[in-house]
């Protein structure tokens, strides 16, 4: 079937109601910022326990940390294309519930892995991975329905606000998780896995929080399920190809998340190893990215007064690269280890409000600009080619470490400049919306 012959999709969205009276957005809202927890609670605790493993050993480099965000990255790659077909193809308030119910599944094997090997062994390190993997895989299906849902249920002025939120509490959910893990990690100790059965009565929460989403319709009820949907489908590189403003917000997207990605175990590798730092201390200068981005956010949907500003992306992107910068070039100084640490947590705050400012009108423009057909398939291709560049951050981190040492604080230097070029370049022409050319031929 082309796409000229799709049967009329009637609409979900209520005019007459703003997404702050939705009890859908708001259901929406809470089942993410608990999955979002949850998530962070746990790779934030094997991450931790990567490096007591590596200071256990005394090994010379820092490789746990890279092997364990690579388990949870590599199905990103593997699955969101196929995440994107399903979201389509089904209901996305179908994907989102029965990803929920996956998450307490997942969390459960955690809390097992935990019960069942030391957690500073290589077996247990194994195990916890092979947990991270299976967690990587609900979010890779769970993300295309989160984002893809939202112009499916939310007028398009409102996406940037929308979007502002969501992307608030979803960063207050990671402050949360990352400074919680911490702690457990210290009160803890061996009985770690009762934070875990936590996160277990967290997962299923959210499991009754998503109800309160409702059924949108179905975008592509006959689309079959061809090799194409497991990457980026022939109907989404056309679209790409035809519109390269779409693709250019893509690209950046993607740098955004390779940065992330070396810059959350560079700050864990810079507490530890730079300033020797505990797990709680440094649990926090990772928790003032979240707390800067659960500002930047609601920021940038407030300036973006409800279209797409990519000026606050290039203010971000120029931001990112001073503060970076500055994080970096500290660590050369002869100040103390405590004043180092406390501009650290000052410095990470306004990275992470310039964050916020960056990546939201990236978010808004790839959910409203493809057509409805494929919202849902342009988010999984989002998320490929994102946690593409997340599983390439950790082989950047892992050879800047090879290069410098464990913890260098080259790496924010390095990562800051690569932001540089985004905010002398970055000025997409996104007006002529009617210029771009809808796929017409067969989906595969």
């Amino acid at each position: 079937m082309t796409t000229d012959q799709q049967p009329a999709v009637s609409s979900a969205i209520d005019e007459n109601t703003p997404y702050t009276r939705d009890r859908t957005f708001w259901g929406m809202t809470v089942t993410q910022f608990l999955g979002a927890f949850n998530d962070n609670v746990f790779k934030q605790l094997v991450l931790l326990m990567c490096i007591a493993y590596v200071a256990k050993i005394a090994a010379e480099g820092d490789s746990w940390q890279p092997i364990a965000s690579a388990a949870f990255a590599l199905p990103f790659i593997l699955f969101s294309g196929l995440g994107g077909y399903l979201s389509d193809r089904y209901s996305k308030r179908t994907i989102i519930v029965w990803c929920k119910v996956a998450e307490i599944v997942v969390m459960l094997l955690g809390m097992l892995a935990l019960m069942t090997w030391p957690a500073d062994t290589r077996e247990g390190l194994i195990g916890l991975c092979c947990v991270l993997f299976l967690m990587g895989a609900q979010s890779a299906f769970f993300g295309p329905a989160k984002y893809g849902i939202f112009p499916e249920m939310l007028r398009e002025r409102d996406l940037p606000a929308a979007n502002g939120i969501m992307q608030m509490t979803t960063f207050l959910a990671i402050i949360f998780g990352t400074v919680v893990a911490g702690q457990a990690s210290v009160r803890f100790g061996n009985q770690i896995w009762v934070v875990t059965a936590i996160c277990v009565g967290i997962a299923a929460v959210g499991t009754v929080t998503s109800l309160f989403v409702r059924r949108t319709p179905v975008a592509q009820s006959e689309m079959k399920l061809t090799a194409g949907a497991l990457g980026i489908n022939r109907d989404t590189r056309r679209l790409l190809w035809s519109d390269r403003s779409l693709l250019t917000v893509l690209l950046i997207s993607t740098l955004f998340w390779f940065i992330g990605g070396a810059v959350i175990p560079g700050v864990n590798g810079l507490g530890k190893f730079t300033l020797g730092l505990e797990d709680d201390r440094t649990s926090w200068l990772a928790a003032m990215m979240g707390i800067g981005i659960a500002i930047g956010c609601p920021l940038a949907g407030w300036l973006s007064r409800g279209e797409t500003r990519f000026s606050l992306t290039r203010i971000g992107a120029l931001g990112i690269c001073v503060t970076l910068v500055l994080v970096g070039g500290l660590q050369y100084t002869q100040l103390g280890v405590e004043q180092k640490e406390t501009i650290c947590r000052v410095t990470l705050v306004a990275l992470g409000v310039f964050a916020g400012l960056f990546a939201v009108p990236l978010q808004v423009f790839l959910q409203a600009r493809p057509p409805k057909e494929q919202k849902g398939r342009m988010i999984g291709a989002m998320n490929l080619v994102n946690w593409i560049g997340i599983l390439l951050a950790t082989a950047f981190y892992q050879i800047m470490n090879d290069a410098f040492g464990k913890g260098t604080p080259t790496l924010f230097i390095a990562l800051g400049l690569m932001t540089l070029p985004v905010a002398l370049f970055f000025k997409p022409n996104v007006v002529d919306r009617s210029a771009v050319q809808r796929p017409s031929e067969p989906t595969s």
